[in-house]
């Protein structure tokens, strides 16, 4: 699996999250602009929420078709899937990699053509994320986390933009 190099341009903003309601609303913020052949990297450490903003994500983009289903960590399967209203959704959790080969079993090159694929761990895949895509970070400050949201690419200026907006405008 071969991806390109990020794009030069990029757009970052940060987002506090200080309960697990509120990284929940970021979820189903985000829920309202990713789509197809979109990815979504979550970073940071265990514990930092990386599964359950993906969960929350997963979960609105869910109820929008109706549908609920109960959202597990793929620690152990590597790979969950799910539809969406004709959008598959694919969940991987890259923990247990041990070399980014392992990569090609897993059928992430099909997310990629028609899905939207929600990765942690990231950092497995080495070179081979694509270029453009969004990159959440979330670390542990204080009480709370910060999102660290770094789009890359033209067409993610734009959606990163309105969730920082739509995020601070709760907290007002």
């Amino acid at each position: 699996m071969t991806f390109t190099a990020p794009p030069l341009n990029h757009t970052t903003r940060e987002v506090a999250l200080a309960d697990p309601a509120t990284t929940d609303r970021l979820g189903k913020l985000l829920a309202t602009v990713v789509g197809t052949r979109d990815v979504v990297a979550l970073w940071g450490d265990l514990g930092a929420g990386k599964t359950s903003l993906a969960r929350a994500l997963i979960q609105a983009l869910l109820a929008v078709h109706g549908q609920q289903e109960d959202v597990p960590s793929p620690t152990f399967t590597l790979v969950q899937t799910y539809e969406a209203g004709g959008l598959p959704i694919w969940h991987a959790d890259l923990y247990r990699l041990s070399h980014p080969d392992e990569l090609l079993e897993l059928g992430l090159e099909e997310a990629l053509e028609s899905g939207l694929l929600l990765i942690e761990w990231p950092d497995r895949m080495e070179g081979d994320l694509p270029g453009e895509r969004l990159d959440i970070s979330l670390e542990e400050v204080g009480e709370g986390r910060l999102a660290r949201l770094t789009g890359w690419g033209v067409s993610w200026e734009e959606r990163v933009n309105r969730i920082s907006v739509n995020m601070a405008d709760k907290d007002a």
